[in-house]
């Protein structure tokens, strides 16, 4: 007796004449779901491996927009490094749970409905809104300002950007003004 189902992703030699022993129905070898299973898993990757690539994307962005390693993300997300290296490798053998996903892509600024659609998830549910941007800093929106005006000339713009670079990257000064150092005079 041969078997119902078998492990071919191809169309089998020796059943062109009925797919299945019980229906009798012809086989679709010209469909695009010929053969046992419903389809060629060959040609399309798997949820593990779309997550996977889902997962290192954001990473790489991650790392190259704002200079975050691993740990760093681990941090920013709530979600253990060993979870997120498992993503990675596609290495999971039940699907993530949701609200880790959630805590993933909002850490890193990702819409969840994205992986939900990856994970074949519905995506037909309402999202969380996102939170309004905290308010900016009304010297900083100046200088944005100035930096978008096309009056203001290149020079004024490099001096504008090497002083907030000068700013953003000097050592932090005490905030106890006894250990400030006195200087003479």
């Amino acid at each position: 007796m041969q078997p119902l189902y078998t492990a071919n992703f191809e169309p089998s030699v020796g059943h062109s004449e009925v797919s299945h022993e019980r229906d009798g129905s012809p086989p679709r070898f010209g469909h695009p779901s010929a053969g046992t299973y419903l389809g060629r898993v060959r040609d399309t990757p798997s949820r593990h491996q779309a997550f996977a690539a889902f997962v290192r994307k954001a990473l790489d962005d991650a790392r190259s927009t704002r200079a975050w390693n691993g740990s760093e993300v681990a941090r920013r997300t709530g979600i253990s490094r060993q979870t997120i290296n498992r993503w990675v490798r596609g290495d999971w053998s039940n699907d993530p749970e949701p609200a880790r996903v959630v805590a993933f892509c909002e850490g890193l600024g990702i819409k969840p409905t994205i992986a939900f659609g990856i994970l074949g998830w519905d995506r037909s549910a309402p999202a969380r809104p996102t939170p309004a941007p905290p308010p900016m800093d009304p010297d900083v929106e100046a200088l944005l300002r100035r930096l978008m005006d096309p009056a203001v000339s290149e020079s004024e713009k490099y001096h504008i950007r090497e002083t907030v670079r000068y700013l953003a990257y000097r050592p932090s000064v005490p905030d106890d003004p006894s250990k400030r150092q006195r200087r003479a005079g």
